[in-house]
């Protein structure tokens, strides 16, 4: 066994990185790396066995925006170990290691774990953190003005144009959001909401949503100036919609917002800060920066 960095370009071996996330998260990172989204902000620390691939915990380099200022995070994601390798430390060496090689390189470090492991990241001093959901109730006066146009996530074209125009977006939130992370949405437009981009011609802005029943699930609004949400909302609202689900902290003055904490198992957020950094009362960490 052996520790293994930086071989995205390996192709034997990227595939194999591939092969075990697809039999562990039912995800590949082909097509992100064949368009070109995966840069060195995203850094697998594996271990390989004759050629293979056999555990890993991957780093990803994400500039958060907090209470309105900077800071350096990483979030650690991609945590795996081959079925026929578990139960011998693997992941815990990893973890040490990636903890090691970013002593000094972070202010906020954090992870998000499923049911199976909240016994685990405390070891290495996270804490888990309680996130609140947002939403709004849409009032009865309002009347739906389409003027969206529905896009392809799958098409390269319409990729290249989104990740161009979000190098240049605002943070969704100042309260608690991120910027020059576009590597990380990209990999949701090709992988998770690829049928649900929509760009908004008057306003010159693209937005993720998707419906459900009454209920309009708003996951990110990628705009490179301030945005008015009430106009947006008029926009991709249907005949339907009563209320709102922000997937991220909602950061606007012109709407009235309700806020409940997620009781959860999965998707548990775990965090490690240094440099006595204060976070929000209620935040929601943006669903398209989560690795």
């Amino acid at each position: 066994m052996e520790l293994i960095r930086n071989f995205e370009h390996n192709k034997k071996l990227r595939g194999s990185f591939n092969e075990l996330a697809t039999n562990t998260f039912g995800i590949s990172f082909e097509d992100w790396y064949e368009k070109g989204f995966w840069t060195e902000k995203y850094s697998p620390f594996s271990i390989v066995q004759n050629e293979k691939i056999i555990a890993n915990v991957s780093a990803n380099k994400v500039e958060l925006i907090i209470n309105n200022e900077k800071k350096r995070g990483i979030q650690i994601g991609t945590v795996m170990t081959h079925p026929d390798f578990r139960k011998l430390g693997l992941s815990r060496k990893l973890m040490e290691i990636v903890l090691e090689h970013y002593e000094n390189q972070y202010d906020f470090m954090y992870l998000f774990a499923n049911s199976t492991v909240l016994d685990f990241y405390p070891k290495f001093g996270f804490k888990r953190v309680p996130e609140h959901q947002f939403t709004m109730n849409i009032p009865s006066r309002i009347i739906p003005v389409r003027r969206v146009t529905k896009l392809n996530g799958t098409d390269s074209e319409v990729l290249n144009r989104i990740f161009q125009y979000s190098r240049g977006r605002l943070p969704v939130s100042f309260i608690f959001g991120s910027e020059n992370s576009q590597e990380l949405l990209m990999f949701y437009c090709l992988n998770v909401f690829s049928q649900d981009i929509y760009y908004i011609d008057d306003l010159d802005l693209f937005t993720i949503h998707m419906h459900d029943g009454e209920t309009l699930h708003l996951f990110d609004v990628i705009s490179q100036k301030e945005v008015t949400i009430s106009d947006v909302i008029n926009r991709i609202a249907n005949e339907d919609t009563k209320n709102v689900v922000f997937h991220y902290t909602p950061d606007y003055g012109d709407i009235v917002i309700s806020k409940k904490l997620i009781d959860t198992e999965n998707d548990v957020l775990f965090i490690k800060i240094k440099n006595n950094l204060d976070l929000p009362e209620y935040f929601k960490h943006p669903i398209t920066v989560q690795a």
